[in-house]
């Protein structure tokens, strides 16, 4: 039968070395809950005090990037992003207000055309693209434009940008298309009757009588719109075109994606469009005042 002497312990011990003895809980059990019921009990000021300090901890262990080292890239990539990113959503501005302001100005005239057949397909082309959302616009000519074509042996490719003019400028057509159709509408019938009374054709009053009235009240919403367009520009980027958001991920893609970059560089294009835009607003705003219609 085995002894329960233990030396050291129930007994004398045989040696001088230490011997650690079993540790023995207080209680004499072992809570499960015993986690549980310690974070119950700290008080809420505690648990706050955590919550808060551990995204500080987080935020510590990358404090070796900071925001002035962000700022310091921003002014790196500056010159790219400006001259070859936003320039280019300007260039795609501009040629979009061109094809939309040629193409609506027709269409608006279609709308008032005598012939029925005319007056009702513009009037069914300006309400599909004037009520369509311009990114799907977009994504439709994406895929239904081909990369590039042949003509007489000769292929011409279709680079991403000019799709983008397509695709900006159908929704611009739509809505000039209206600006044309209600400046000549808003010119009283009094201007219609003296110019056939005076043996005009309806062409003749048309272009030189009504059109050349409506000028002035067109241009402010024609500015409003390009305005409008400017700021829809971005949405190329979901398209890869090249432009200023573009290549503000690329930048912040070459800076090893720092969370710290997302302010400066979205921030710099804010400005960018802010300074270019205001002014044609203040523009606008003053044209409109100007050629008001004075009752």
């Amino acid at each position: 039968m085995a002894s329960n002497n233990f030396p050291g312990i129930t007994g004398p011990a045989r040696t001088d070395l230490p011997v650690l003895k079993p540790y023995v809980l207080s209680g004499g059990t072992y809570d499960e809950m015993f986690l549980v019921r310690w974070l119950a009990g700290m008080p809420p000021q505690f648990i706050l005090l955590l919550l808060l300090a551990w995204p500080t901890m987080a935020f510590a262990q990358t404090a070796s990037y900071g925001m002035g080292d962000a700022f310091a890239a921003l002014w790196r990539w500056i010159p790219f992003l400006t001259f070859q990113g936003f320039v280019f959503n300007v260039v795609i501005s501009v040629f979009s207000m061109l094809i939309g302001t040629v193409a609506g100005a027709a269409l608006g005239l279609g709308q008032i055309s005598r012939n029925n057949w005319l007056r009702r397909l513009s009037w069914g082309v300006t309400q599909l693209f004037r009520n369509a959302p311009w990114l799907v616009i977009l994504f439709i000519v994406l895929l239904a434009f081909p990369f590039e074509f042949e003509i007489f042996g000769v292929v011409i490719p279709v680079p991403a940008w000019m799709k983008a003019v397509i695709g900006l400028s159908l929704p611009i057509m739509a809505n000039i298309s209206e600006i044309v159709r209600g400046a000549v509408m808003s010119v009283p019938s009094a201007q219609w009757e003296a110019a056939e009374s005076l043996s005009f054709t309806r062409t003749q009053t048309l272009w030189q009588i009504i059109l050349p009235q409506c000028f002035k009240r067109m241009i402010p919403p024609w500015m409003n719109w390009y305005a409008i367009l400017t700021m829809a520009t971005p949405l190329c980027s979901m398209l890869g075109v090249g432009e200023i958001i573009t290549f503000s991920r690329q930048a912040m893609e070459a800076e090893n994606n720092r969370p710290e970059l997302l302010v400066p560089f979205f921030g710099y294009a804010l400005v960018l469009f802010f300074a270019y835009c205001y002014p044609i607003a203040r523009i606008t705003i003053a044209l409109e005042k100007r050629y008001a219609v004075k009752l």
